[in-house]
């Protein structure tokens, strides 16, 4: 007995069989009636049980699925799986979100239980073997191990065993299964290599075909093309061969014909174009289109009317246990219909479409691929725009493909695959296969999946399973089982949008699709509703409640007003909440939202009342006035509104209730002036409150005069010019309606005067703006002009700025060239001298302010300047004197303004700056404004030395001695100095100044004395001054010091104080030698040897004699201070002196000279430890590079004598094999990236550039360089990288006329060394890991230029080692 191909999968199928089983059945529900006899094995396999599902092979769009849900398996989306946590009780609002994407349960997953139950049967009863193979046509076939054929009807029906066991131990098992068009033929492929055709309306056997292809190798497919007298095969050894039938005199017969062979490449999988009834007349059928898959490559070639290759796509690279599939569909692009080929290997598909030219070719065109994150096993199309593919983890995954989403992933491991592992490794004829294709086979399931007219079949090892999409009823209709009803509304949403995917059974037209899903939509509305109040928790947190409902109400809401049903929300759905108080709180809470986006305008009466009853007595009252203002009024109790709102204050809902309701918008203004008048009047501070009603109320005043309703939209035209006029009688009352005898005349301006005087003034100077050609208006105007000079000039309530803001604001109303307004002229006299009184310190500033802002208005404002002039300078208004200086241009004159201005007199720099730098003053105006400058450089200087240097460096370069001697208090002129001489050497470097030598020098004196800590600094950035006085100085310092030091340690005192005093004293030693050795290793790099040695030795003279001083036991610690520093001068200055002439100034000293060398033995071997050292580096620097370069060389020549490897043997331009033609000479041009090209083709895209005589052309590769974004071209500086060719080769392919094989040769062509060593080098610093030793040093000797310092080596501190990297790593 012959097994199944994958005998552990059986025994996991066979121990889970019961997992299969659908529940047992109630008889009494179902009303089965007793049977007396029970049924034979023939009956149950020829009958079909009344329970069963039938099997219907139908259109998708009109499949009756009805039948099929009794037994589906329900299958959950990932999709649409519920991630919420119930236990999450912070309150939140849910809100729709439209952009998320909804798939539901896409698949229906059906198990054919007639089919499985009669595959086990047959296994168990006629010893049929297990299931290998399954097709599906008008009818279903399945082939078992042992060699039978059983073909089942549309019901499940067992219609047909062909076959016996004993062709079945003499073939093997079926290996492959196909049925023509019409259902009439049936082709069997076996494990052993036959193919038998059966006649499948009578079972008999038509041919028995063993001579089709190689013997000794298994089919792998057999498949009918739509001319069913030509078949195609395929084998394990990889070929493919065509099978045409005839029937000649009666005889039956099949020719073969080789159409690809295996040792070219095995072919694993081909797929033939079969086109379905509705495109059988498409003109691409008559070429009977193959698409074959081999291990490398898909080849797409045509049968008729003659053999031709149309096309060959090679893969990328992928795992090489992964499978290639194919699948064709018809699809319909750019309003043409065409067919697609669908493949991949891996995790990548790709698409091809296949058109026919008007000439007559077949023009493959590659459309856009997608990627997912799996190997995938299987692929199948199941309409035109939705794939289904199966991933080697058996994930079954639904595919959009015009948006290459994934709508849906199953689990199939119930289903136990049947593998085709067995027949690709040949074991029925000895496993005579190649590994590459045995280990495709490890994970191939061609035969255990099949599709046809919008269903795919999946065969199990104990079952068959049907997978069918969903229509679009079906899809919602699962979530609501599952109680997601918001994902049910929005993917009944998106049904309704005409947004969703793979839809199955909705109209095409719009407006019938929408009118179908609304009324879908509407009931999944009402069960939400119900749903949710059956479910609400009766007891706990009330915020556990209100939780719960505001996950329901806000999508409710939201949903109708989608659907424009807002009938349906105020009435059916809100007299169902309002049962529950949280949920009729949630439900008004809700509506705010939608009420401010204007979503919603108008509520029932009912509803109003609850939403202010409700905001009201939560203290919402924010969220009601938002909410009022954007609802139609018609919909209000204006009587209860205005009533709640006056009581909270809420101000903007009552003005837009009385402006939108009674057309009133006189009344609120009297209400708001009637809670902020009395305030003003009796003078008190304005509480918060007040100030938020006053703001309101000059708002809605602009608002009034400007035609706008407030607090939005705009007044109704026709009512624009009485609302205006009705503002203006209303402002210019002379009394308030309830009056009393005290009140002052026009009560209302006054109050807005009062309130913001400024921001009044700007309303009505906004509302002037549209006064032109209305009279009424214009009196209007005029008017309270009169009024305002009438209530503010002469009245003490109201401040200079007020006053002068009044005064202001008609001086640019009269400057306008169309100006109506009659003002008298002595008014602003009078303004003037008010605003000048000398007298009156109060508000200076803001008198000030007033007044200028009064001149520059200008036009008709026309003063006496000089009586202007002299009342400024009384009142001290220096910027009303500026701006009168610099209308007669008096600059000079400013000077003085700004000295004496207190708050802006540190302007004076920049104006003294801008003045002599921008063009438009002349040569006089400017010498004069130097001038005054020089006269009043002691207060310009006292100000701020710093800007006072920027600006004589700028200006004063010649000047600087005058101004020298006008400061006369050296403090100052050590600060002007100080800041001079150091911007002089910041951003100023350019500028010159005339004895400069002579600055530096005084500068150095003058910091002696103010600023000795900064001497040091002033010498590093110094270069004027003289050397020989700065080192005398210095020295004589550090003498000064060393006594002091010493006579401490002479004394020996014991007193703390002492110790501590002379402690300090050896820090402050240590720091000036320090500096002075900076200063002396910075002073060397201009000097020749000579002038070093006087730099340095009288340093080394001085510490040697110190050393001297100090004697005695008492001392041992300063003399061994003195010796280290000492010794860290002789280190210093060795990098400038050479060692003997240093060891020569020390013997010239008379106690060294006399044969008492102890005392510098430590000097002598410290220095020539350094020496040791220095050499020691030198040597080993010096093997390091000889290294590196021999290195480097013979890397560059293996590199460059390394030959070139191709990737592929097709072009990657065109995708056709390097010789395309056997009888035509043509050159190929490969890059050293392994790409390879026809060189017509690299012409055609112009990727040439360099020189342009044939030998020394150079080329540039075409896909490398649009992978990195490159120019294809010439270009005017080339640069190389990893595709530009090394060595360009050009391999010619010619056929010799006498017939024999065919010639190449290859001829190097010659490569420039500029290439070679450029390519090269990309290969040495690709190989050469980690930073150059070159570069190390270099960084090394950088670093010890910066720091300064040299290498201090203490004799016998430690032994000298010198620590060396390893050799680089590098790869072949």
């Amino acid at each position: 007995m012959s097994h199944s191909p994958d005998s552990h999968s059986l025994l996991s199928a066979s121990s889970q069989l019961n997992l299969m089983e659908v529940d047992s059945i109630d008889d009494k529900e179902f009303d089965i009636p007793q049977v007396d006899t029970p049924p034979t094995l023939e009956s149950i396999l020829n009958e079909l049980e009344d329970e069963e599902e039938p099997f219907v092979l139908e259109d998708t769009c009109i499949l009756n699925t009805d039948n099929m849900d009794a037994h589906s398996c329900e299958t959950s989306s990932l999709a649409s799986s519920d991630s919420g946590d119930p236990t999450h009780l912070k309150r939140r609002k849910r809100t729709v979100d439209m952009s998320s994407t909804v798939h539901g349960c896409v698949l229906r997953h059906s198990l054919l239980k007639g089919i499985s139950a009669q595959i086990v049967s047959a296994a168990d009863k006629v010893d049929a073997g297990l299931p290998t193979a399954i097709t599906v046509s008008g009818v279903i076939a399945v082939g078992t191990s042992h060699g039978l054929a059983l073909v089942f009807d549309a019901n499940q029906a067992l219609r047909l065993c062909l076959g016996t066991k004993t062709t079945g131990a003499e073939f093997g098992a079926v290996s492959a299964l196909s049925i023509n068009h019409d259902c009439s033929r049936l082709l069997c492929g076996f494990a052993k290599g036959q193919i038998t055709m059966w006649d499948l309306a009578n079972g008999k056997l038509l041919r028995t075909i063993t001579d089709a292809h190689p013997p000794g190798t298994a089919i792998l497919h057999v498949k009918f093309t739509d001319d069913p007298t030509i078949a195609v095969c395929n084998d394990s050894g990889g070929s493919v061969f065509e099978l045409a039938f005839r029937r000649v005199m009666g005889m039956r017969s099949c020719d073969s014909r080789c159409l690809f062979s295996g040792s070219k490449g095995e072919v694993c999988c081909i797929e033939p174009l079969r086109s379905p009834l509705d495109f059988r007349d498409h003109p691409i059928t008559h070429y009977s289109l193959l698409a074959m898959a081999s291990l490398t490559k898909i080849l797409v070639i045509g049968l008729k009317p003659s053999l031709k290759v149309w096309m060959t796509f090679p893969y990328n690279k992928s795992d090489p246990s992964s499978v290639p599939q194919l699948a064709w569909q018809f699809v319909a692009v750019q309003k043409m219909v065409n067919p697609v080929l669908a493949f991949c290997k891996g995790d990548t598909v790709h698409f091809l479409l296949v058109k026919k030219e008007e000439s007559g070719t077949i023009h493959v065109i590659k459309q856009r691929q997608f990627q997912l994150s799996c190997d995938i096993i299987s692929l199948s199309w199941i309409n035109s725009r939705t794939l289904v593919l199966v991933d080697s983890h058996e994930k079954l995954h639904v595919v959009d493909r015009p948006s290459q989403e994934v709508l849906e992933t199953l689990d199939l491991e119930q289903v136990q695959l049947v593998y085709n592992s067995r027949h690709f490794k040949s074991l029925a004829t000895g496993g005579n296969v190649s590994q590459a294709l045995a280990l495709v086979g490890e994970k191939a399931c061609y035969q255990s999946v099949s599709s046809y007219s919008g269903q795919i079949v999946y065969l199990g090892t104990k079952s068959a399973h049907i997978m069918t999409l969903r229509n679009w009823r079906e899809r919602i209709d699962c979530l609501m089982k599952q109680e997601h009803f918001v994902e049910a509304l929005s993917l009944a949403w998106s049904f309704h949008e005409g947004a969703a995917k793979a839809v199955v059974g909705l109209y095409g037209d719009s407006l019938k699709r929408k009118a179908v899903v609304s009324d879908k939509m509407i009931e999944i509305l009402f069960q939400f509703a119900e749903h949710a109040l059956k479910k609400c928790p009766e007891q706990g947190k009330i915020q556990v409640m209100e939780q719960h409902f505001q996950d329901v109400v806000p999508v409710l809401v939201d949903y109708c007003l989608l659907l424009q049903r807002a009938d349906l929300l105020f009435n059916q759905l809100y007299s169902r909440l309002v049962e529950n108080m949280v949920a009729k709180a949630v439900f008004l809470e809700s509506l705010e939202s939608y009420i401010v986006a204007d979503r919603v305008g108008h509520l029932t009466p009912a509803i109003m009342r609850d939403l202010l009853d409700h905001y009201h007595s939560n203290g919402m009252m924010d969220s009601l006035e938002r909410c009022i203002v954007h609802l139609d009024v018609t919909s209000l109790d204006i009587q209860q509104v205005v009533q709640v709102c006056w009581e909270n204050q809420l101000y903007d809902a009552m003005i837009y209730v009385f402006n939108s309701g009674t057309n009133d918008y006189i009344t609120p203004m009297e209400k708001l002036f009637a809670v902020i008048g009395p305030t003003l009047k009796e003078g008190r501070s304005l509480t918060d409150e007040n100030v938020v009603m006053g703001n309101k109320l000059l708002v809605y005043i602009s608002c009034c005069l400007a035609g706008r309703a407030y607090p939005l939209g705009d007044i109704p035209e026709d009512l624009v010019v009485q609302v205006k006029n009705q503002v203006f009688d209303f402002l210019i009352r002379l009394h308030s309606a309830d009056s009393s005898e005290e009140e002052e005349v026009f009560p209302f301006i006054r109050t807005l005067l009062h309130f913001d005087t400024r921001e009044f003034l700007n309303v009505l100077a906004m509302t002037f703006e549209d006064f032109k050609n209305d009279k009424q208006a214009l009196e209007y105007q005029q008017r309270i002009v009169d009024i305002l000079l009438q209530v503010m000039v002469d009245n003490p309530d109201f401040t200079p700025s007020q006053v002068g803001g009044l005064f202001t604001f008609l001086a640019r109303q009269l400057a306008k060239p169309d100006n109506t307004l009659f003002v008298n002229r002595k008014l602003f006299d009078q303004v003037l001298e008010f605003l000048c009184c000398p007298d009156d310190d109060s508000r200076h500033t803001e008198r000030q302010q007033v007044l200028l802002e009064l001149l520059q208005v200008g036009g008709v404002v026309q003063f006496n300047e000089e009586r202007l002039l002299m009342l400024a300078e009384k009142a001290k208004f220096y910027q009303i004197c500026e701006f009168l200086y610099e209308k007669n241009h008096q600059y000079d004159m400013i000077i003085d303004c700004y000295l004496n201005d207190p708050l802006r007199k540190w302007e004076i720099f920049n104006y003294i700056h801008n003045l002599l730098s921008m063009p438009g003053y002349s040569n006089e105006e400017k010498q004069r404004v130097k001038s005054k400058v020089l006269k009043h450089i002691r207060d310009v200087v006292t100000l701020d030395p710093s800007k006072s240097a920027d600006l004589v460096l700028f200006h004063f370069t010649t000047e600087v001695q005058q101004i020298i001697s006008e400061l006369q208090d050296d403090q100052l002129l050590f600060n002007f100095l100080n800041c001079l001489l150091e911007s002089r050497e910041g951003p100023h470097s350019g500028s010159i100044l005339p004895q400069e030598g002579d600055l530096h020098e005084l500068l150095l004196d003058l910091m002696c004395r103010f600023a000795p800590d900064q001497l040091l600094s002033f010498l590093h950035t110094s270069q004027h001054y003289r050397l020989e006085e700065a080192i005398q100085t210095l020295k004589e310092t550090l003498c000064a010091l060393t006594a002091e030091s010493d006579r401490g340690a002479k004394d020996g005192r014991c007193d703390e104080d002492e110790a501590v005093r002379a402690e300090s004293m050896l820090m402050k030693l240590k720091e000036s030698v320090n500096d002075i050795i900076v200063f002396c290793h910075r002073s060397c790099q201009g000097l020749d040897q000579k002038q070093r040695e006087v730099l340095w030795f009288p340093l080394l003279d001085t510490m040697m004699a110190s050393q001297k001083q100090v004697k005695g036991l008492n001392a041992k610690h300063t003399s061994d201070v003195l010796k280290e520093l000492t010794m860290k001068v002789l280190n210093a200055m060795s990098s400038f002196i050479s060692l003997p002439a240093i060891i020569q100034q020390i013997l010239q000293d008379p106690v060294y000279g006399k044969g008492k060398l102890a005392e510098i033995q430590g000097l002598i071997l410290g220095m020539l430890d350094t020496f040791n050292y220095e050499q020691t580096l030198l040597e080993t620097t010096t093997n390091l590079l000889n290294y590196d370069l021999h290195w480097s060389l013979a890397h560059l020549r293996a590199a460059v004598t390394r030959g070139l490897h191709p990737r592929q043997d097709c072009c990657n331009i065109c995708l056709q094999q390097y010789k395309r033609r056997q009888d035509a000479a043509e050159e190929i041009i490969v890059f050293s990236c392994g790409h390879l090209y026809h060189l017509q083709c690299l012409q055609q895209k112009d990727c040439v550039w360099g020189c342009a005589s044939e030998l020394q052309r150079q080329w540039r590769c075409y896909k490398c360089s649009a992978i990195h974004g490159g120019r294809v071209g010439p270009s005017t500086e080339p640069k190389r990288g990893r595709s530009t060719s090394l060595a360009q080769t050009h391999v010619t392919s010619a056929r010799q006329d006498t017939g024999a094989s065919a010639l190449r040769k290859k001829v190097f062509a010659e490569a420039t060394l500029d290439l070679q060593q450029e390519q090269s080098w990309d290969e040495i610093r690709c190989l050469y890991r980690g930073p150059s030793r070159l570069s190390i040093l270099s960084e090394v000797s950088h670093c010890h230029e910066k720091t300064g310092s040299l290498f201090s080596v203490q004799p016998g501190t430690e032994s000298f080692q010198l620590k060396l990297s390893p050799p680089p790593l590098f790869e072949e």
